[in-house]
């Protein structure tokens, strides 16, 4: 059986884009689902769970596909925000179900059980995790993957993180959470954009006791290939459905402040998290109106124009290359919005996001970007500081204050 195990390893990778030899060339980047002969030699015979969603391919093949197809013994998918095949809305309840290719239970981590219960977990002796994430604190796959963290150090199950770049890997900016602002959108004392891989952020989460046992987390990280933290690297797939593209993914932890706000980000259009506006909004050239359709059932201002500006005219080269979040946006779309105490949602979602109430009070006393940046500074280098003893890979080297 050793032997036929390790015959399916090798023909298998050689067939695989990016696999083995084929992967080691010094100039493309190689995630660490594809780096096979790294992890699957310690999976063999273990009963195994995956939190996984469609960004987990090796190439063209779903990794729960590729690892079904060497006889390994998977139990179970866990499945994030958005759901095992990457369609549900943003904020709409996954649903268990089974997966109709490989007859897998498919158990949701997104709605009222955000966390793996004893039973679920108990089923496996290993989880892997592996996610494309874009590398803001509120893409709420990085808090799945903190609770099925927990989760397995308090059942002492294995935990394999495979490791992907992350697009916003080359910066660090934003407020560090308080946590009296801990949520589902943010779960760890770190900035908004943390320059982290999930990797990364996992060695973190232990080493910091962020969970509860973490020192009982048996955690492995099969690292990337030829990655470094100033690699501009074009994720394959869009890593959820309404970032489309490379230019909303950069923009990303810009806008999703406006997620408390007013303002629409271009949910239900073809240009999510590239444009802002609102019905309300004055002075804006560009507008667009938001359709239900998938992806955005609801979305903000459904059927209503909406005034404001096209982002989509940035170049993705000049937001790629840019080392700091973009305030303005936020700070000037305050500034001209005619009733200012409706600006912020009832709710204060926006202090959720931010991790903090000070963003939003700090905006509304008409404090400008630099001003805003500044009251970072102190929490930026103790943060370095912290992040330093976790890295993975060659860092960048600019400093965003």
């Amino acid at each position: 059986m050793r032997f036929i195990f390790l015959l399916l390893l090798i023909i298998f990778s050689y067939c695989t884009p990016h696999a083995l030899g084929a992967q080691e060339t010094k100039s493309e980047v190689v995630v660490g689902a594809a780096r096979i002969d790294r992890y699957a030699a310690q999976l063999k015979g273990k009963r195994i769970g995956m939190v996984v969603n469609h960004t987990s391919t090796i190439g063209s093949t779903h990794l729960v596909d590729s690892l079904s197809s060497m006889g390994l013994r998977l139990e179970v998918i866990f499945a994030p925000e958005h759901g095992f095949r990457g369609k549900a809305d943003a904020g709409e309840q996954v649903k268990d179900g089974r997966d109709t290719k490989t007859g897998l239970p498919i158990i949701s981590l997104y709605g009222d059980n955000k966390k793996p219960t004893v039973a679920q977990i108990s089923q496996c002796e290993v989880v892997i995790f592996d996610i494309q994430d874009v590398g803001a604190r509120f893409y709420t796959y990085i808090s799945t993957m903190h609770y099925v963290m927990e989760a397995c150090a308090e059942q002492s199950v294995q935990m394999l993180i495979l490791d992907r770049p992350n697009p916003n890997g080359h910066y660090i900016d934003g407020p560090v959470l308080d946590p009296r602002f801990q949520s589902f959108v943010g779960k760890h004392q770190i900035p908004v954009v943390h320059g982290l891989t999930v990797g990364e952020l996992a060695r973190m989460i232990k080493g910091e006791k962020w969970i509860n046992r973490a020192e009982n987390l048996d955690l492995s990280v099969i690292k990337c290939l030829n990655y470094t933290h100033e690699t501009h690297y074009e994720l394959p797939i869009k890593p959820s459905p309404n970032l489309p593209n490379m230019r909303s993914i950069y923009l990303y932890p810009s806008l999703c402040f406006f997620e408390g706000t007013e303002i629409s980000v271009g949910r239900g259009t073809d240009k999510q998290f590239q444009v802002i506006g609102s019905p309300k909004l004055p002075g804006g050239k560009y507008q667009f109106t938001p359709k239900s359709g998938p992806g955005a059932k609801y979305p903000k201002h459904e059927n209503k124009v909406c005034y404001g500006e096209d982002l989509s005219k940035f170049s993705v080269e000049s937001l790629a290359s840019q080392s700091c979040l973009n305030l303005s946006f936020l700070v000037e779309s305050y500034k001209r919005y005619p009733d200012k105490s409706k600006f912020f949602l009832k709710n204060l979602f926006i202090d959720k996001l931010a991790g903090t109430d000070k963003l939003r009070k700090q905006i509304q006393k008409g404090l400008n970007e630099e001003q805003i940046r500044l009251s970072w500074k102190s929490d930026h280098e103790q943060y370095r500081k912290m992040r330093a003893a976790y890295l993975l890979y060659p860092d960048f080297d600019h400093v965003n204050e």
